[in-house]
């Protein structure tokens, strides 16, 4: 599912007008299967201001787990301006968000290394992976890597499936949303 911010005008600003685009978010977001993503196309905006970006994205974000559990939300189209300030709400509550750029996903925000790292590697498996198979190819304990998975699940960046080993016992996959 889709909303694109360009039929809003190439420059949006405050807090209220992102409070009314908010409410749109949130419909559509409420329309979603658990599972499913959505994707805010921001081509053709040239500029919105920091508090925009703090009422939309940020609350938006901080929303998703409390709300909207298993729902996902990624930015693309965005230009150096666009993502400086919302790169910057983001960092400001602590925050990241999953930015698809030419084909790519990455992660802008308050994003430490590890989670960077993590997310690409994730990102980059063909299947969902394992939290095992994860620790392998990053070269960590199972426990950090459990650590960093939740964290990045707990954000909303990865998405957590139930599966089964190849011995049969339960374990989790997880994988980036497309």
């Amino acid at each position: 599912m889709e909303i694109t911010l360009k039929l809003k005008g190439p420059h949006l600003w405050t807090r209220a007008r992102a409070k009314e685009i908010r409410a749109e978010v949130n419909e559509k977001l409420e329309s979603l299967r658990e599972g499913g993503t959505l994707v805010v196309d921001l081509s053709e905006v040239k500029v919105f201001d920091y508090s925009f970006a703090n009422e939309l994205f940020g609350k938006t974000m901080l929303s998703l787990a409390g709300e909207y559990p298993g729902r996902f939300v990624i930015v693309e189209s965005l230009n150096e301006y666009t993502r400086e300030n919302l790169s910057r709400a983001l960092e400001g509550l602590g925050l990241a968000m999953i930015e698809r750029q030419k084909g790519k996903l990455h992660l802008i925000g308050k994003v430490h290394p590890a989670d960077q790292e993590t997310f690409d590697a994730i990102a980059s498996a063909d299947l969902p992976i394992s939290a095992g198979a994860l620790s392998k190819k990053l070269g960590l304990n199972l426990t950090a890597m459990n650590e960093r998975l939740a964290k990045l699940t707990e954000l909303g960046l990865v998405r957590r499936d139930k599966a089964s080993s190849a011995a049969g016992r339960q374990q989790y996959e997880y994988r980036v949303l497309a």
